[in-house]
């Protein structure tokens, strides 16, 4: 997928981990809001994720290995369930979203540099269109179209609302 403004700059490779928690009460999706004073999306809601290091063998470490770094989640408790298409940010990376299923109980330890708080949302409330919202803003000199997904206190939006649409394109829920 493709957010509004990519053009055909070179993109560095990253991954996050799209991490829908089995509770008993109905899946959930973990979401990081990251610190304020980061240099890369500040404040911003995001999933779990990173630059590809040389070092990762696939998108998936890369994801999980960003995913035990910044919020302490253990492999152990995470089973990878496939890949949604890459997306290309505006910002300059091209994403691969590792879908996984993640089975409570674990203890998160957040990076307190990286990550502001943990939280979790209604799968069902991510994959509802009624919750989808579009919006604009002019950025780099041009007018970016991104989807939005508030919910309570937290402003979904951007890459990580995008990579939420993609989801549902996937599932074949209709878009906004």
């Amino acid at each position: 997928m493709l957010e509004d403004g990519v053009g055909d700059e070179e993109l560095t490779p990253a991954a996050v981990l799209f991490p829908i928690v089995q509770r008993v009460g109905g899946p959930t999706v973990l979401l990081t809001q990251r610190t304020a004073h980061l240099k890369d999306h500040p404040g911003q809601i995001s999933f779990p994720g990173g630059r590809r290091e040389p070092a990762d063998a696939s998108p998936a470490h890369t994801a999980l290995r960003e995913a035990s770094e910044e919020i302490g989640l253990s492999p152990a408790h995470v089973e990878i369930a496939g890949y949604l298409p890459e997306y290309l940010t505006s910002t300059g990376f091209r994403v691969t979203p590792v879908v996984a299923m993640v089975t409570p109980p674990f203890d998160l330890q957040l990076d307190a540099f990286e990550v502001a708080e943990a939280f979790e949302v209604p799968l069902a409330f991510l994959l509802d269109p009624v919750n989808h919202q579009q919006h604009s803003l002019h950025y780099r000199g041009k007018l970016r179209h991104y989807y939005a997904m508030p919910y309570g206190e937290y402003f979904i939006w951007g890459a990580t609302a995008g990579i939420i649409v993609s989801l549902c394109r996937v599932l074949g829920v209709a878009v906004r």
